[in-house]
C-alpha cells in the first residue's frame, strides 16, 4: 500500500481509535471476490475519498458498511468495538447514513413530505418542518418545504436526501456520486455543506469519479483496484493523472488534439426543433436549432433530466419531427426512421448500453446486427451472415482493445468499460459522416474513457461531425470545438468551447442565462 505522509490542512488529529474501521473485509459472490482483504479507517471529522474505476469493489464495501450486505470475512469496529451490521436499521442506529447516486423521493410528493416518509410516523407535519428548517439554517441547505420534488432540480433534490440524512443525526455520511447530476455551482454548495460537516465531527466517505474535486475536497482517499487496496494517500498531494494511474493498474495518456484542420459542410442541421414530452413528468423540446459541421465536435451539456434523452431519440429517428426540422448531409429527415438516417451517413450511440445499444443474452457477433444489419454485407436475401458478423466483431474488439471472456461472450458478461468500447466501436468503424452519442463515457474507467475520446477526436479529424451529449464537462473542454447547454428543453447557442468558462456553463445549465437560440452557425 502507498501511504501519503503529509496531512491535509483542517484533518483533525486522532486521539484514539478511528470512528469505523474496516479489517480484512472480504465479499465473495460464487467465483468472484469482489473485495479482498479491504482495510479501510475513517476518522471523526474527515472527509476521506473511496476510489476505483468499475468493478473494483466500492459499491460492495459500502453496502456491507451500510448493512445491505454480510461480509464473507473481516470485521467491522465502531470506535474500537467490533459491531454486526445486520441491516440498514442497525448502520442508522449507530450513526451511519448513506446518500445514494439515484435519489429515493416521490416525485408528486412536496419537499417535506418527502422528508417526513423517512422519519418516525407519529411526529407531525409541523415537527418536522421546524426541524428541517433548523437543519437548513445550520447548514445552509436552502429548501422549498412546499414545492413538489418533479418541479426540482437535481441539486435541490440532493438537498432533500442529505437533510433526509442529517434529521438522523448521522455521524458517518455516506455519499455516492454525489455530484454526478450537479451544476458546478450546486457542487460548490454541497462542498461547503461538506465542510461545515466535518467541520462539526461527522465522518464522510465520499465516492467519486470526478479526481479534480476529490484533490480540492477530500483529507485522503483510499483506492480500490480489483477488489483490493492498492494506495491510502492525501489526493491534494498528488495529481488527478498519478491517482486514475493506480486505480487502472497503468499511466493513463492524454488525448491527442485533432491536427490543424478547415471546416467542411453542414453535416447535421437542426431547426425550430420542438416535440411534446411523451412522459407526465417528460421534457418538451422547444425551437432547438443546432448545427454540426464536417470535421468538428459539438458538446451539448446539461444537467441529467433535461431533456438530452428527448433530443437524442429525435436526432436517431427514434422519435420523429416535422420533416425539415432534421437535415442529414442536406436531406430532411425530421419523419424518417434511424434505418434511413443510417443510410444517409448517421451514426448514434444511446446513454443505455445495456439493453438499448445492446442486447444482453445476445452474443458480441449478434450485436454487430442491430445497427449494421443495412449494410455490410451481414444480411443478404433475408439471411444472416453468422461467421461474417463474428469476424466484424472481432474487429471491433480488436481496435478498440475490447477485454471479454471467451470467443464470441454474450453481452452482459462485459465489463460496463468494456461494452461502451463495443459499442462505439461498432458506430465508429463504418465511418459515419455524422455521429451523435449520448453519455460517450458515463461509468467507464479512466482508462477506457481516454480511448473512447480519442476515437471520436479522431472521427471528427477524419471529416465527421460528431455531437456529443455529455453531463462531464472536463470530458466537454477536453475534445469539444463547441459547447451549448440544453436546460428544460430549450438549447443555448453552440459557442466556442475556448471563449467559454465552467461558471457561465454552469449558469446556463441551471436556466439563469436564458436561452439563446443558434440561428446562425458559429464560423470558428
Amino acid at each position: 500500500m502507498e501511504d501519503a505522509s503529509s496531512a491535509t490542512d483542517g484533518l483533525p488529529q486522532p486521539a484514539g481509535p478511528p470512528l469505523v474501521a474496516l479489517h480484512g473485509i472480504s465479499k465473495r459472490f460464487g467465483d468472484l471476490l469482489a473485495n479482498d482483504g479491504i482495510d479501510l479507517a475513517v476518522e471523526a471529522g474527515e472527509i476521506h475519498a473511496l476510489l476505483g474505476e468499475n468493478g473494483a469493489g466500492k459499491s460492495t464495501l459500502v453496502k456491507i458498511l451500510y448493512g445491505l450486505m454480510e461480509p464473507s470475512a473481516g470485521e467491522i469496529r465502531w470506535q474500537g468495538r467490533v459491531v454486526s451490521l445486520d441491516g440498514p436499521t442497525a448502520a442508522r442506529a449507530l450513526g451511519i447514513g448513506m446518500v445514494f447516486q439515484h435519489f429515493s423521493l416521490f416525485e408528486n410528493l412536496s419537499v417535506i413530505e418527502n422528508v417526513a416518509v423517512a422519519l418516525a410516523p407519529e411526529l407531525a407535519l409541523s415537527a418536522v418542518a421546524r426541524r428541517v428548517e433548523d437543519l437548513a439554517g445550520t447548514f445552509d441547505l436552502d429548501l422549498d418545504l412546499g414545492r413538489p420534488v418533479w418541479t426540482l432540480s437535481a441539486g435541490e433534490r440532493q438537498r432533500i436526501e442529505i437533510a433526509r440524512c442529517l434529521l438522523q443525526n448521522p455521524r458517518l455520511l455516506i455519499l455516492d456520486e454525489p455530484t454526478s447530476v450537479l451544476t458546478p455551482q450546486e457542487a460548490e454548495v454541497l462542498f461547503a455543506t461538506l465542510r461545515r460537516l466535518a467541520g462539526q465531527g461527522c465522518a464522510i466517505l465520499y465516492i467519486s469519479h470526478r479526481l479534480e474535486e476529490v484533490r480540492r475536497l477530500c483529507h485522503r482517499a483510499t483506492i480500490l483496484r480489483v477488489g483490493r487496496v492498492v494506495a491510502t494517500l492525501d489526493p491534494g498531494a498528488v495529481s488527478a493523472r498519478h491517482i486514475a494511474g493506480l486505480m487502472v493498474g497503468a499511466d493513463i495518456g492524454d488525448v491527442k488534439p485533432a491536427p490543424a484542420h478547415a471546416l467542411g459542410n453542414e453535416r447535421l442541421v437542426v431547426t425550430g426543433l420542438s416535440l411534446p414530452a411523451e412522459e407526465p413528468h417528460g421534457i418538451d423540446l422547444d425551437d432547438i436549432h443546432l448545427t454540426a459541421r464536417s470535421g468538428e465536435i459539438v458538446g451539448i451539456a446539461g444537467v441529467a433530466g433535461n431533456g438530452q434523452s428527448e433530443l437524442f431519440a429525435a436526432l436517431s429517428g427514434e422519435r420523429l419531427a416535422a420533416h425539415d426540422m432534421i437535415r442529414l448531409n442536406g436531406q430532411p429527415v425530421g419523419d424518417r426512421d434511424v434505418s434511413l438516417r443510417r443510410a444517409l451517413g448517421g451514426a448514434f450511440v444511446p446513454e443505455e448500453r445495456l439493453g438499448h445499444a445492446a442486447v444482453p443474452a445476445h452474443r458480441l457477433g449478434e450485436n454487430t446486427l442491430l445497427s449494421l444489419h443495412g449494410g455490410d454485407g451481414l444480411v443478404t436475401g433475408g439471411v444472416i451472415r453468422s461467421g461474417l458478423a463474428r469476424r466484424l466483431a472481432e474487429r471491433i474488439i480488436t481496435a478498440f482493445d475490447v477485454r471479454k471472456e471467451g470467443a464470441d461472450p454474450r453481452a452482459e458478461t462485459l465489463s460496463g468499460g468494456n461494452l461502451q468500447k463495443f459499442v462505439m466501436g461498432r458506430e465508429i468503424l463504418r465511418e459515419p459522416s455524422v455521429l451523435v452519442v449520448n453519455q460517450p463515457t458515463w461509468g467507464v474507467d479512466a482508462g477506457a474513457a481516454a480511448t473512447l475520446r480519442q476515437a471520436l477526436v479522431d472521427l471528427a479529424a477524419r471529416g465527421a461531425a460528431v455531437v456529443v451529449i455529455s453531463q462531464d464537462l472536463d470530458e466537454l473542454f477536453e475534445i469539444a470545438d463547441r459547447i451549448a447547454v440544453i436546460h428544460a428543453g430549450r438549447l443555448t447557442a453552440a459557442e466556442p468551447a475556448r471563449s467559454l468558462s465552467r461558471e457561465a456553463i454552469g449558469l446556463a445549465m441551471a436556466g439563469a442565462l436564458g436561452s439563446r437560440r443558434n440561428e446562425a452557425v458559429d464560423a470558428h
